[in-house]
């Protein structure tokens, strides 16, 4: 059969034996790469027609193991290339070059509500790749596969500074690209749930961008975040603009739920930020000042795993808060949203968010400016690229938020997303192409 077409073999995946001559051979490339380089997995010298399940595995920093798995036949050269030919059952289904990795999920019994965040960049996310004869869905730890290798998952490229700030009561990580410089620069902000949060930004960095991530909310003050003081965020940008590997003229804000809000407020309100460029992944333009989210409360609703769905929530925040005049803003504007985001009805993005942004943008003379991405049955949490999609992950203390997504269409918008998010930071805050940085 020609590889990508569906073969019909039957055989009994429990009781199949593979010739004991026959050495099978798994080879994946790069084994060691950026998290948003993809991957080839290839196996070899099985026999033709043969079932095999594709497994991958890591055990997380917080000591939780994860896995995804693909069920597939061997071609009549007996071999299985995860790129080209199609997974018939698994945690993904069809051709997914890199299922083993986007699909991945917590194994079961695991702890509800999981999130795999990468905390620490200076070490890899390590994944085992393996083969198993037969089609099997569970009890992998307990079986001996035919072949295995250990690749490496990074977010920070070879010779990229990574440098703790903490100045004029300021916390965060500075990551600057490996070269001369100077470079463009980000200021990059998160949602709520506090902590210092690297990966993004230590990948940016690895993609030529000097890129500050910020820390301004710790766990007790998730419940009052809309009260984050502005000049917090200007004394951060005016480090960034003084920074010697920074070109002070080529600053961006990127920021994702939360952090997109302060970022609008940023370019709209300060009269000290001026950025050159925003992206804004799952916000839109709530005035700082607006009414807490706890005012809404009785807004949050239930689903049937007992998981809060924010998204009533967030409609009364909007139709009762004090908007942002995006008509005063004057740098090119990203706007990244999921429609089945869960934060948000639906209805918020096609008619309330996009629209009124449109619209007042299209009013000062400034549409020319903003760029709208709507992801269908993507969900609040758009990562970097081929990270695992989560519904349903626990926010703070007991409570267990639910994002949306579903995982297939959830992981496209992710990879589809950061490419565009990459072209546009090219575009704005780069003269000339760069060279993307590899491992």
């Amino acid at each position: 059969a020609a590889r990508g077409q569906y073969v019909f073999v039957f055989v009994n995946s429990r009781t199949s034996a593979m010739p004991q001559t026959l050495l099978p051979i798994l080879s994946v490339s790069p084994t060691r790469a950026l998290v948003d380089e993809k991957m080839e997995v290839v196996v070899e010298n099985l026999p033709p027609g043969f079932p095999v399940t594709l497994h991958s595995f890591h055990h997380s920093e917080d000591k939780d193991h994860w896995e995804a798995y693909g069920h597939y036949i061997t071609d009549h050269r007996g071999m299985v290339s995860v790129a080209e030919d199609f997974s018939f059952g698994g945690t993904y289904k069809g051709k997914a070059a890199m299922g083993l990795l986007w699909s991945m999920r917590p194994v079961p019994g695991s702890r509800k509500g999981l999130r795999l965040r990468k905390m620490n960049v200076r070490t890899p996310l390590l994944v085992n790749i393996s083969v198993y004869s037969g089609h099997s869905a569970e009890g992998f730890r307990e079986r001996t596969p035919l072949a295995s290798t250990l690749i490496e998952r990074w977010y920070i490229a070879p010779g990229v500074q990574r440098i703790k700030l903490r100045e004029k009561g300021l916390r965060g990580t500075l990551f600057i690209p490996s070269g001369p410089g100077p470079f463009p620069g980000l200021l990059e902000m998160w949602g709520g749930g506090g902590g210092l949060v690297e990966y993004r930004a230590s990948l940016l960095a690895s993609n030529g961008y000097a890129c500050f991530a910020l820390e301004y909310l710790v766990p007790d003050e998730v419940d009052t975040r809309h009260n984050v003081p502005m000049n917090y965020f200007e004394r951060a940008f005016n480090i960034l603009k003084e920074h010697p590997q920074v070109i002070p003229d080529k600053i961006g804000l990127f920021g994702l739920s939360l952090g997109s809000i302060l970022a609008i407020n940023l370019a709209t309100e300060s009269p000290i930020v001026k950025p050159a460029c925003c992206v804004c992944i799952s916000g839109g333009h709530l005035h700082l000042d607006g009414p807490n989210l706890n005012e809404n409360n009785d807004m949050i609703r239930l689903d049937e795993n007992n998981h809060q769905i924010w998204r009533e929530m967030g409609l009364a925040t909007f139709n009762t808060s004090k908007l942002v005049e995006v008509g005063k803003i004057n740098c090119p504007l990203l706007l990244v949203n999921g429609d089945d985001d869960q934060n948000c009805i639906r209805t918020m993005y096609h008619t309330i968010i996009m629209p009124c942004i449109t619209q007042k943008m299209k009013a000062a003379g400034k549409e020319h400016l903003l760029t709208c991405v709507l992801y269908p049955d993507a969900g609040h949490l758009i990562e970097p690229p081929f990270s695992p999609h989560f519904r349903a992950t626990r926010f703070h203390k007991n409570v267990i938020v639910v994002w949306g997504g579903t995982t297939e269409p959830h992981s496209e918008a992710q990879e589809d997303s950061w490419r565009k998010i990459l072209a546009f930071l090219q575009h704005h805050l780069y003269s000339s192409p760069i060279l993307q940085a590899k491992m």
